[in-house]
């Protein structure tokens, strides 16, 4: 088996459920397709600096072994793809628990619950200010969150109850996803710049990095969705 392809074939096998089942008639996700893909792109943009610049700083490096080695700068092909087919993965599994469990929705409870995460990871971000993964995710979380309710109103159709629950079911398949990243390993972390606690293989600082890319994925996307609904209504 040529080795260089096993980054691709996680990605492809992380894919193939969630696209396969967007047909389904009650969730029926590939009719929010038209906001779904729009809504990738300034997140995958950001992400896709980010890791760039922190390949660049050696916090994490790719094994050659498991990549194609096609690269966009320093970054592999496989990882400019993961955020793209992730959040892909990621909002489906927001849509089924959107679809099928809607007694889920519950603003108050969520926005006190995300309230509260974002002011103890802006301290645990400043406390270990010295290791750049940990203060870069736990903070840019924060600040993310923070901005949310301080522009409440424009992203009034994000319920933060929904995406907290959503986003516990997604750890499972994002956890399975990582694991077999972090310990074959295709991603290899410099353990100078995170907190040293990992989840078998995986860095603790990972579930924060997810969280915050899919968040930015959903509110944009509910944001996208609540647009056109709008025009739609007012028209």
């Amino acid at each position: 088996m040529n080795t260089h392809y096993t980054y691709f074939i996680i990605l492809g096998a992380s894919l193939v459920g969630p696209l396969g089942l967007s047909f389904d008639k009650k969730v029926a996700f590939y009719k929010n397709w038209k906001y779904l893909f729009p809504a990738m792109l300034l997140p995958a943009l950001f992400y896709i600096v980010w890791d760039i610049f922190f390949t660049s700083k050696g916090i994490w490096s790719f094994n050659e072994e498991y990549i194609s080695g096609i690269k966009i700068i320093n970054l592999p092909l496989e990882e400019v793809l993961f955020f793209f087919i992730v959040p892909y993965c990621c909002v489906f599994i927001y849509e089924c628990i959107h679809v099928y469990f809607p007694q889920v929705n519950n603003k108050r409870v969520g926005d006190i619950v995300l309230k509260l995460l974002a002011v103890v990871l802006l301290i645990v971000g400043i406390i270990f200010y010295d290791k750049w993964y940990t203060s870069c995710t736990f903070i840019l979380n924060a600040v993310f969150i923070t901005a949310i309710y301080l522009t409440r109103k424009h992203f009034n159709m994000f319920d933060a109850t929904l995406f907290l629950v959503a986003y516990l079911v997604m750890l499972i398949p994002f956890l399975i996803v990582n694991g077999f990243l972090t310990s074959i390993p295709v991603v290899i972390y410099n353990n100078a710049e995170n907190v040293g606690i990992r989840i078998s293989t995986i860095p603790l600082e990972d579930t924060f990095y997810g969280m915050l890319l899919i968040l930015m994925n959903i509110v944009i996307y509910e944001k996208l969705k609540s647009n056109h609904n709008g025009i739609w209504k007012s028209s």
